[in-house]
């Protein structure tokens, strides 16, 4: 029986001629994916499983190539109402924005060629004084995300030396990167000090050593300790640093340009105040808050921002010209009276309750009845948080559209959702699956209603 089933199965030629539409996919590529497709069935042929007749494996195969034959990157709709999905690229790029981007960037561009001398020139350059004053540091640079920023200063800062860290500091990010095993990479020996919960001045006083490179103060974005606690204030620990001779690095991780608090954006922590605080080098990320792209944004004194541009490291990590351009377009959305109409914090303030109610009630109105009453929508208030670590503690009044179906299960609702012609990503709770319109960008509604109406 197993033998009969080897010998139904297709050879990896035999489907490349039924592969004539396909011509425009590399053949290497397109031997490839048969290849991955045929041992899964060949797997089951070896167990005796396989029940697919030789046409019907075929056809399988060729339907996978079709939706292999375009790029799996696809813009979706962020009905998860989390603003900074990290899972769906954090910060959401204005549509009008990308296109003046790319237009920009078309052929060849001066991304490290000075126009005025003719010379070779530095493609920090673009960002580095708007970075500084909007900011108020003596100087700035960016690499491709805050980790790298952390790996590359901690290198460059404390190489075989000693890193003091507070041990209620060794935060976790996303994907299990964990910060103790970032300064472990990076050459430098953890040292850590205080409790989980408690943390004194004289912890890191007597911590420093001969061989003390560096005082690192992370600030702990994704999680809060309550209850009996202390900790030292980055004020303190940059004076006992200029004390010591020892640099101080806080790592933000996330960060505000511009307070927001008078119009209804909880406050996080401004990044201008950490400027003030002396800290030598400051690190945070571009696509959260900030509203741009992945990167790491490194600033702080000039002294040590240089000595980070020189180190090796610093080649490895640089960002491309897209990211510089996008990185330049949101630094120059932030106006004297706040962030444009480019910048993240602007979907987050014109997402008032009234406007995703209004919005709410025009998508209600323009689904079919039979829609409505098969899938049980309704229009809810709910509660979202930002998202990617930021203000973990903060949550947001939103709406949400809510399905109660009765003829099929939520979760078989949220995989036809993530399927559709345009994917849409909710969430489900107590067996309910939502659509929450916070994260919803204007001019979407369109698309969310022919997704629902052609379910």
């Amino acid at each position: 029986m197993v033998q009969n089933q080897i010998k139904n199965l297709p050879s990896v030629s035999e489907v490349l001629l039924k592969s004539n539409k396909y011509k425009s996919i590399n053949k290497r590529y397109l031997s490839y994916i048969i290849k991955n497709e045929l041992k899964i069935f060949r797997g089951l042929a070896m167990k005796g499983n396989l029940k697919q007749s030789r046409s019907k494996i075929i056809q399988e195969v060729l339907s996978v190539i079709d939706q292999l034959s375009t790029s799996s990157i696809q813009s979706v709709i962020n009905g998860t109402g989390i603003v900074l999905h990290t899972g769906l690229g954090r910060a959401p790029v204005d549509n009008t924005v990308a296109k003046e981007i790319a237009d920009r960037l078309s052929g060849y561009i001066n991304l490290e060629f000075d126009l005025e001398s003719g010379k070779r020139g530095d493609r920090q350059s673009h960002i580095e004084g708007l970075l500084s004053a909007l900011t108020g540091a003596h100087s700035g640079m960016v690499v491709n995300n805050n980790a790298a920023a952390v790996f590359l200063a901690l290198n460059e800062l404390s190489e075989g030396k000693e890193v003091i860290i507070a041990r209620g500091q060794q935060v976790e990010i996303g994907g299990s990167f964990r910060i103790p095993d970032v300064i472990k990479k990076s050459g430098c020996i953890i040292k850590e000090v205080g409790s989980t919960n408690r943390c004194h001045f004289r912890d890191y006083e007597n911590a420093i050593s001969k061989n003390t490179g560096l005082i690192l103060w992370v600030h702990t974005s994704n999680y809060v300790i309550k209850g009996f606690t202390k900790e030292v204030g980055l004020n303190e620990l940059v004076q006992l640093g200029k004390k010591k001779r020892i640099p101080v690095m806080a790592d933000l991780g996330c960060g505000e340009i511009v307070d927001l608090t008078d119009k209804g954006i909880p406050a996080s922590t401004m990044i201008t105040d950490i400027v003030k605080t002396g800290a030598g080098i400051i690190t945070f990320s571009g696509d959260k808050l900030l509203g741009g792209p992945q990167a790491g944004l490194i600033i702080g004194n000039k002294t040590l921002v240089n000595r980070l541009k020189n180190n090796p490291i610093a080649r490895t990590v640089r960002c491309d010209k897209w990211t510089l351009a996008f990185l330049d377009e949101a630094l120059r959305s932030f106006g004297n009276n706040g962030p444009s109409k480019h910048n993240l914090a602007n979907m987050l303030l014109m997402s008032t309750i009234k406007s995703m109610k209004s919005r709410g009630v025009r998508i209600l109105s323009q689904l079919s009845k039979k829609s409505i009453k098969d899938l049980s929508i309704s229009l809810v208030e709910s509660e979202v948080e930002v998202g990617s670590g930021s203000l973990p503690l903060e949550r947001l009044d939103s709406m949400a559209l809510k399905f109660n179906p009765k003829n099929i299960s939520t979760t078989k609702l949220a995989r036809m959702f993530r399927t559709a012609s345009v994917p849409v990503v909710g969430y489900i709770n107590e067996n309910k699956f939502f659509i929450d319109l916070k994260a919803l960008i204007p001019g979407q509604e369109k698309d969310l209603v022919e997704v629902i109406n052609n379910l």
